[in-house]
């Protein structure tokens, strides 16, 4: 089946495209706000219309007992590979609202960029990969591959219902592989393939030094105040570098293989102009690229910090209570639940006696994912974007986590190709987060040629343990399918 036509068909269709892309987008799916329940219940309508008359089958809601999952198909390929689609609706919070230049959830256009919250995190992707399906259903009836959408409504909270989703729905999600629009490119003028990300856990710190908020001035000076207690545990998460220092968290972690730090270094990649770009400071673990501490090393970080008085005016209090959010971003083959164990040890050893120390939303967390370079999904990357860009592609890990390839792994074993068009520059997460205009295109060339790539295999062939190790000592060694016909 023809991909070419395809291609032709949606770029000619460019504008409804975007008008698509905007409609989703002021659609306020924020999945972990309780306030945008009306926007995320009307995100899954919008879907289940747009899936519907796209002319998938089977399109419904899969219940996880949180945000449901949209799901809609199309099996009329038998002996092709069967492939999900996987995207995500839902957005993270818009706040802080005032360092918006633009309404976050009433798209504009400016320079060439779409501003709006969820542009690039992962509304654009998700709509250039919907409408590529969309596409070969109109110009040719049917998809080169079985098709089966999966577009989740809690990835911005970590996904606490896939679980669930997989054991009530399983059999509807068998499939060979998955391709993912979320975890987008690294680089605006070299090809890139993700073949990995980060890992992610996460915990709620609690810190009480007293029963009751006091008076400043009749106790100040004679108990502790339990800002100053958080103030002091902090710190000790890091050494003077900004590397992490618990020694049972990095003890226990694998060093990166000689292939992957050289993966690592082939990306064109300014260390100063990062940090610069953002008015940073460099900090992190010596011995290690920059690059490679992004992506191949953990960190931990403190998301935010909160007790007291943060009002107008002054109170004269001492806390009683004092909380911090933290994440830790999982390196390759560590374990979650023996980071978080280790981290919450530390700060058990590091509180003052006296203090209390308790723990709330500890998550199971993902693990790191990693795709074996001479799997048949990064094979059919390879050749779509050899074609688009005439120029070989880097293999790259990512920073960032998406949970579901590491779920998916676990539960279904599907394999997961990272095919977003998101740039790192693009305020993901921030205010003025924005999606470059010139990445529709990208997408609407790139994604029907995968999917045309990807039934050159056999189903089986996505089922054979290709062996990480094998394809590290042999990353040239990429075989060619027995039914490949040349671009």
């Amino acid at each position: 089946m023809n991909a070419e036509p395809v291609v032709d068909y949606l770029l000619q269709r460019h504008d409804a495209v975007l008008g698509k892309l905007n409609a989703f987008l002021r659609l306020p799916s924020v999945s972990t706000d309780p306030a945008y329940a009306e926007g995320m219940a009307a995100a899954r309508s919008f879907l289940l219309d747009w899936l519907t008359g796209i002319g998938l089958s089977d399109v419904q809601l899969l219940d996880g007992g949180g945000h449901p999952a949209v799901y809609g198909a199309w099996l009329g390929a038998p002996g092709a590979p069967t492939i999900i689609v996987y995207g995500h609706y839902d957005v993270q919070p818009p706040d802080p609202l005032a360092l918006w230049r633009t309404p976050p959830f009433e798209p504009t256009i400016q320079g060439g960029n779409l501003h709006a919250r969820g542009a690039s995190d992962v509304k654009g992707s998700t709509t250039i990969a919907i409408e590529s399906v969309a596409g070969f259903l109109a110009v040719h009836g049917g998809c080169p591959v079985n098709i089966k959408l999966f577009l989740e409504g809690e990835e911005e909270t970590g996904s606490p219902s896939l679980h669930e989703i997989v054991r009530r729905h399983g059999p509807l999600l068998e499939a060979d592989a998955m391709i993912s629009a979320d975890g987008g490119r690294q680089s605006a003028i070299v090809p890139t393939i993700n073949v990995g990300a980060r890992g992610l856990t996460k915990l709620e710190l609690i810190v009480r030094s007293a029963e009751k908020e006091l008076h400043s001035g009749r106790y100040g000076g004679g108990v502790r105040n339990a800002l100053h207690e958080l103030a002091a545990i902090i710190p000790s998460l890091h050494d003077e570098n900004g590397a992490i220092a618990i020694p049972a968290l990095m003890a226990a972690l694998p060093l990166p293989s000689p292939h992957d730090r050289r993966d690592a270094a082939a990306l064109p990649f300014d260390e100063a102009a990062f940090v610069a770009d953002v008015g940073g400071i460099a900090a992190g673990e010596p011995g290690y690229s920059l690059r490679e501490r992004l992506t191949l090393r953990p960190a931990i970080d403190v998301n935010g910090m909160w007790g007291g008085y943060t009002g107008a005016g002054s109170k004269t209090v001492i806390p009683d209570e004092a909380r911090a959010k933290i994440t830790i971003r999982l390196a390759p083959g560590q374990d979650p639940k023996q980071a978080l164990q280790a981290l919450q040890d530390h700060i058990r050893s590091f509180a003052r006696p006296g203090v209390r120390i308790t723990f709330a939303g500890v998550g199971a967390g993902a693990p790191a994912s990693t795709l074996a370079g001479n799997h048949p999904l990064v094979q059919a990357a390879t050749r779509v974007l050899r074609r688009v860009w005439q120029r070989d592609p880097i293999h790259v890990r990512l920073g960032a986590t998406v949970p579901i390839t590491a779920i998916f792994k676990e539960l279904l074993d599907i394999d997961t190709l990272m095919f977003g068009l998101n740039l790192p520059d693009e305020d993901v997460h921030a205010p003025n987060e924005f999606f470059h205009i010139d990445s529709i295109v990208l997408g609407l060339r790139s994604w029907p040629l995968l999917l045309q790539e990807l039934a050159t295999f056999a189903p089986a062939e996505f089922r054979v343990r290709l062996g990480i190790s094998w394809a590290r000592a042999n990353p040239e060694a990429i075989p060619i399918p027995r039914n490949h016909k040349p671009l």
